[in-house]
């Protein structure tokens, strides 16, 4: 069964995560290839202004299939190299198709976030989260350092200190304390946490979609540049929103009083 399913409602496309009898686990052959298709076809669609991210089940992901990864043979072929490969090949693939949605990203969290299933939650832009959610970098319980990127994408969510806390301990924090450390900016009650998602998707998709993808990528830019280099993206950016016709919309109704019809032109 594939990981991960695909429908548009409107503007927003939801992805689920798809494997509930395995608690949505990851990393298992073709989800690289599958995760990668989703995200090329939301890139590709120009009606799409946003993106929503949960799984399906009592799960978010539980991560990697630790069962599998017990039997180096049969997963890896027995060899460092074919551990790496697959790594890169398939859950690396995966994690960068997420990373390089065009389109805001809200994790909707609806269950345990753990290990690759945490790195995954922290890839969306935005994340709310049901009170069953949890979540928690447990690598090192296991003996293992965390290999798909979450110490560089954690403490970018949380600070180095609480990062530095979750990856050394272990531990696992519910959606409460997720919410104080600025994990998650909401909880919301289990049946009202995809309507919350939603809204705030449509929310977002009000805005002209040039701008909102530009905008997206000024900021993953200015994160892990200096002060100059983002001013000179802002302005590269800034010069292609003006010749948009989106932005003569935006500006007449301003200048109206009234709310604008960006459709993307």
């Amino acid at each position: 069964m594939t990981i991960i399913s695909l429908r548009k409602e409107g503007p927003v496309a939801i992805l689920t995560l798809d494997r509930p009898e395995m608690m949505n686990a990851l990393g298992e052959p073709g989800d690289g290839d599958a995760v990668s298709a989703a995200c090329a076809a939301i890139n590709g669609d120009p009606d799409i202004r946003c993106a929503i991210l949960t799984g399906a089940g009592k799960a978010f992901s539980a991560g990697g299939n630790v069962k599998a990864m017990a039997d180096p043979e049969a997963v890896y072929n027995g060899s460092v190299m074919g551990a790496r490969s697959q790594y890169r090949d398939n859950i690396h693939r995966m994690l960068r198709a997420l990373y390089g949605l065009d389109v805001p990203l809200i994790a909707a969290v609806n269950g345990p976030a753990i290990g690759l299933g945490c790195d995954v939650a922290c890839l969306a832009d935005i994340r709310l989260a049901s009170p069953s959610a949890r979540f928690g970098v447990t690598f090192l319980k296991l003996g293992l350092v965390p290999g798909d990127g979450g110490a560089w994408v954690l403490p970018r969510a949380i600070g180095m200190s609480r990062a530095a806390e979750l990856f050394f301990t272990g531990d696992v924090i519910d959606a409460p304390t997720a919410e104080k450390w600025g994990l998650v900016s909401e909880v919301a009650p289990a049946e009202k946490l995809m309507e919350k998602a939603l809204a705030l998707a449509m929310r977002i998709s009000a805005q002209g979609p040039h701008a909102l993808r530009l905008t997206k990528a000024l900021l993953r830019q200015g994160r892990d540049s200096d002060y100059s280099a983002a001013l000179e993206a802002a302005a590269n950016a800034q010069v292609i929103a003006h010749q948009t016709a989106d932005f003569r919309e935006g500006a007449a109704a301003l200048l109206a009083k009234r709310n604008a019809n960006f459709t993307g032109a």
